[in-house]
């Protein structure tokens, strides 16, 4: 009998160290594929605090949290399903939805490209003065680029796991990596948009250093968040325009444009060596790639203007602020 305990706890002990190897496995694949998203996690950070820009200080993180909850439902119930069936049942499909994502992030890159350039005055009315149904709408259009953007990062992710994963390892690991992306971005932007809070805080304080630094916090964050906003606009075209160019590779359509930015990165590296070549051939197919997604983006803005049955709005400059006018205004303000 005691032979018989002494195998069975050798069974559990064996069960326990192949699931424990299993959670080593899935985390680590995990990190790896959180890496490999990394460019449109960069994205992702920069284009969200657009959406809160200028709001009530005590709308902003109700906001950010509203955007973060449907950014995990996108992963979780949306785009982890369909990516896990298409890998199982049609791999080959997997491209086609990327370069459509792709297309959608240089039209909204190239979209706002235009705005700074039209000199609109959308933003003479403050956009705190929107009113919940504008509100909503902007949480609407930033769920719904944060799907295209989350669609890439969990894709992305997918292609990294090793092939011969069972589905239950592949389902944990993008489970694992939807939370980690959420949780870095949201984070992330919660503590952009709230920054200039603690600079207000820090510069009601007694000693005068703490004060300089909260003043010049209240004074550069209006300016940061302008940069941001700059960089999320860039970061659309350059992984809009990456995705098109590597995944029209994949599916083999047209192999020129990939072979030609692939010969530039390795001309580049070939002659300067080290870190310093690596970092200036990744600009380069960083550059080109947004010109690419700057020229795709841009044809798709002038198809959309010129077809009647699409309303070319932006869903973070344009909001209905003339109903908002007449509402009650808000306390905050």
């Amino acid at each position: 009998m005691s032979a018989g305990l002494f195998g069975l706890l050798d069974d559990v002990a064996a069960i326990a160290k192949l699931a424990a190897a299993s959670i080593d496995d899935v985390g680590a694949a995990a990190g790896r594929a959180t890496t490999k998203a990394a460019g449109v996690v960069i994205d992702d950070t920069a284009v969200t605090p657009q959406y809160v820009h200028g709001l009530a200080a005590d709308r902003e993180l109700p906001i950010v949290k509203q955007i973060a909850i449907g950014s995990i439902r996108n992963k979780l119930l949306i785009i982890l399903p369909a990516a896990l069936l298409l890998s199982e049942f049609l791999p080959d499909l997997l491209p086609i939805i990327l370069m459509a994502g792709g297309t959608f992030l240089a039209y909204e890159g190239a979209h706002k490209v235009w705005h700074m350039l039209s000199d609109h005055d959308d933003h003479d009315t403050p956009v705190s003065e929107v009113s919940p149904e504008a509100e909503k709408a902007m949480i609407a259009g930033a769920v719904r680029t944060d799907l295209i953007l989350s669609a890439e990062i969990m894709v992305i992710a997918l292609a990294d796991i090793d092939d011969d994963a069972s589905f239950w390892a592949r389902l944990a690991i993008l489970v694992v990596v939807a939370f980690v992306i959420t949780i870095a971005v949201y984070g992330v932007v919660a503590l952009i948009v709230k920054m200039d809070d603690v600079g207000l805080n820090l510069a009601q304080r007694k000693a005068s250093f703490v004060q300089a630094i909260g003043r010049g916090l209240v004074a550069g964050m209006p300016k940061l968040l302008s940069f941001i906003s700059i960089v999320g606009t860039v970061a659309m075209l350059w992984v809009g325009g990456h995705i098109l160019l590597v995944n029209i590779h994949e599916v083999g359509w047209w192999d020129a444009p990939y072979e030609w930015v692939h010969g530039i990165e390795h001309d580049i590296k070939h002659a300067v060596h080290g870190f310093l070549g690596g970092v200036l051939a990744w600009l380069a197919n960083t550059g080109i790639s947004a010109v690419i997604g700057l020229v795709v983006g841009s044809v798709v803005v002038a198809i959309t203007r010129v077809l009647p049955f699409t309303g070319d709005k932006d869903p973070i400059e344009h909001y209905d602020t003339d109903e908002s006018s007449d509402a009650p205004a808000n306390p905050s303000h």
